[in-house]
């Protein structure tokens, strides 16, 4: 589904991703985890279009996206949410989802004017759809209540919520854990493993809870000093040796010991 290929990107003299390569396959659930400072964040922001590459290309379904913004990649059907929620807090969660769809006829002067059934036909199918995500979301009674005071796993349901208005190909997920109790972290991954599951949505997620990663992402892939360090599965992951010297320091490698979780 997306493709990165020898992607490199500098700040001035600091080179922040360094040559990567890397594959998201149409259906994963794709994790990205690495020391800080390791790069990820600004390679999410590569793939998202928030930064343009120094060198390299990205593909998205095969499409050479390079340098293309946010708003564009996101009528090709690539999707990010943030580590901290965007949600327009003085608007019902309902409504949050309401305005997510592109396009829609009421929201030109014209439309309406002149269009008027077509408003009422299409905020109608709208609202429908907007419904049936809550109720998957199991949000269903919080419909009426203001977004912003939502908790922060409320919040990150709602971000997943409105990825679901425009059926993307490929959601792009920034620490979708980060500040999320632990009751309502697994309601998060029950929605991320059942949009992919039941649904085919594919996820590339950055997480630094190696319990939530193993539990939801395969494969895993880790980024150390702006490059790719390994590829494979959470287990294979937390028992690489050169893993554990990224993460604990060359006085661990020898110990034995593996990464939390």
């Amino acid at each position: 589904m997306i493709s990165v290929k020898n992607v490199v990107k500098h700040f001035g003299g600091v080179v922040a991703v360094d040559g990567v390569d890397m594959k998201i396959e149409r259906g994963s659930i794709t994790g990205l985890i690495g020391p800080n400072g390791a790069g990820k964040t600004t390679l999410f922001n590569l793939i998202a279009g928030n930064i343009a590459p120094s060198e390299g290309s990205i593909f998205l379904d095969g499409e050479d996206v390079t340098g293309l913004k946010p708003h564009e990649l996101f009528s090709k059907g690539l999707l990010r949410t943030f580590q901290i929620a965007h949600e327009f807090h003085t608007l019902s969660v309902l409504d949050n989802l309401m305005m997510v769809p592109p396009l829609q006829t009421g929201e030109s002067l014209l439309g309406a004017w002149f269009r008027r059934k077509e408003v009422v036909r299409q905020e109608a199918e709208i609202r429908k759809k907007a419904e049936d995500v809550l109720s998957f979301l199991n949000m269903r009674q919080m419909s009426d209540e203001l977004a912003g005071n939502l908790s922060g796993g409320q919040k990150k349901l709602l971000e997943l919520g409105r990825t679901m208005m425009v059926d993307p190909k490929v959601v792009v997920l920034d620490e979708v854990g980060a500040g999320v109790n632990r009751s309502l972290l697994k309601e998060v991954g029950d929605a991320i493993l059942s949009m992919n599951r039941d649904r085919g949505y594919t996820f590339c997620m950055i997480e630094h809870d190696m319990d939530f990663i193993s539990r939801l992402c395969s494969p895993v892939v880790v980024m150390a000093e702006g490059k790719i360090l390994a590829e494979g599965s959470a287990e294979e992951i937390k028992s690489n040796e050169d893993v554990i010297e990224a993460y604990l320091g060359t006085g661990l490698k020898n110990k034995g010991e593996v990464l939390p979780g």
